[in-house]
């Protein structure tokens, strides 16, 4: 008779037990997969989006820039002639004439030249006129033969240096009075006076390395600025079909931007920058552009016709350069790549790519893919996944079922909104 091994009855109870367990932990990890598989743009839900339409105007263009004031002319005054300056009659920051005294040398030296140089043409000519008169006596008797004919060369000899002394005096005469010209400083431009450098009682020399001055003409007055290379051609046609108009705005000064024109194109690109430096010319009657301030610039280009137009940020870069996310009949989204034109304000004017009426997406494309399903928010209503997010949680702040741990579907973080 055989006797049964004790608990050899219990084993396959527990082999029972434990398949029932490691099926019962399959099924809910099975239910636990499917609730967290995510839900949302890259899943079944619409991708909340804002849209914008492709429209067809006139747009008005222009090409802008930072610009820097520069004065018409700039002249740094200095002393022709050497001495004590015994006047001053300018003060800082003056406005004058072309003309007007600015400076007076000590005179009292070159005044004695000129006299000095009028006493020697005095002298030197009272000898010639005797001269003259001994040379006509001479050549009377010359021809009688009365006068030995080297005495006749001698008197001519005199004659014709005397004649030369007088010229040599004459030249310093006009220098002398040139001289006592410069002593007299005046202003060469109109414009404005700067810091006085040198004051009354200095002395100075003749060609001093010292300034005695600087005057910045302010009227018409120069705004020197840079724009990229591309635009180079339709400038160049502009300009030289007629006149290009320029609008300066100076940043903290309210009233109407200043109105100028191009006034000069460099010779060459600046082939670091890729950029082209061109310069305009403004009236500046108010005053208002100073040399070496900074001003917003805007070169008048001519308006472009029938341009297709859309919003800057709905415009994204790739690999291969611009595209749009357009939005198509069946709410789904493609990628169209496109050729960009000059930004007009908040707006880019698109080339080729994109018809009119043709809407695109100006934000959320950070959530697309080509194919995606989207949902086209109105102005100003809630983010649908924000309403689901925030229906989470009840009146009070506190978690609904569904939402564990007050997490947001989709593993986002919270708060995560648009792009």
């Amino acid at each position: 008779m055989i006797k049964p091994t004790p608990g050899a009855s219990g084993r396959p109870a527990a082999l029972c037990r434990a398949a029932a367990l490691l099926l019962v932990l399959a099924v809910c990890a099975a239910a636990c997969s499917k609730e967290d598989k995510p839900k949302g743009p890259r899943g079944d839900r619409a991708a909340p989006v804002a849209a914008a339409e492709a429209v067809k105007r006139d747009a008005s263009m222009r090409i802008r820039a930072v610009g820097n004031v520069e004065p018409l002319a700039t002249v740094a005054v200095k002393s022709q002639v050497g001495g004590m300056i015994v006047e001053q009659f300018v003060t800082d920051g003056q406005d004058v004439k072309a003309g007007d005294k600015l400076f007076q040398i000590d005179p009292r030296p070159y005044q004695l030249a000129i006299e000095e140089s009028e006493a020697k043409i005095a002298r030197d000519q009272a000898l010639l006129d005797k001269a003259e008169r001994d040379l006509k006596r001479y050549a009377e008797l010359r021809v009688k033969g009365a006068v030995d004919e080297a005495q006749y060369d001698e008197t001519f000899a005199q004659a014709k240096t005397l004649e030369g002394t007088i010229r040599l005096n004459t030249a310093e005469l006009d220098k002398a009075k040139l001289d006592l010209e410069y002593a007299s400083i005046k202003a060469p431009i109109d414009g404005r006076i700067g810091s006085i450098l040198l004051h009354k009682g200095n002395v100075i020399k003749a060609n001093d390395d010292r300034s005695m001055a600087v005057i910045n003409q302010f009227q018409p007055i120069f705004v020197s600025f840079s724009v990229p290379e591309r635009h180079l051609p339709a400038i160049m046609d502009m300009f030289t079909k007629g006149k290009v108009t320029v609008q300066a705005e100076i940043q903290g000064v309210d009233g109407p931007p200043e109105k100028g024109a191009l006034y000069a194109v460099d010779n060459e690109v600046d082939k670091e920058t890729g950029s082209i430096r061109l310069k305009a010319v403004f009236d500046n009657a108010g005053m208002r552009l100073w040399p070496g301030r900074f001003v917003r610039v805007d070169l008048v280009m001519p308006d472009r016709k029938d341009a297709i137009l859309i919003p800057t940020q709905a415009v994204m870069t790739g690999i291969k350069g611009p595209f749009v996310y357009v939005i198509g009949k069946d709410e789904t989204v493609e990628v169209r790549p496109i050729e960009t034109g000059p930004i007009v304000g908040g707006e880019t004017i698109v080339e080729s790519g994109l018809a009119q009426g043709e809407r695109v997406v100006r934000e959320g494309q950070l959530r697309l893919s080509p194919g995606a399903k989207v949902e086209v928010k109105t102005p100003g209503a809630p983010d649908s996944q924000d309403k689901g997010q925030d229906g989470a949680k009840g009146k009070d702040g506190g978690q609904k079922p569904g939402a564990p741990d007050g997490k947001t579907p989709e593993g986002q973080k919270a708060g995560e909104g648009a792009q």
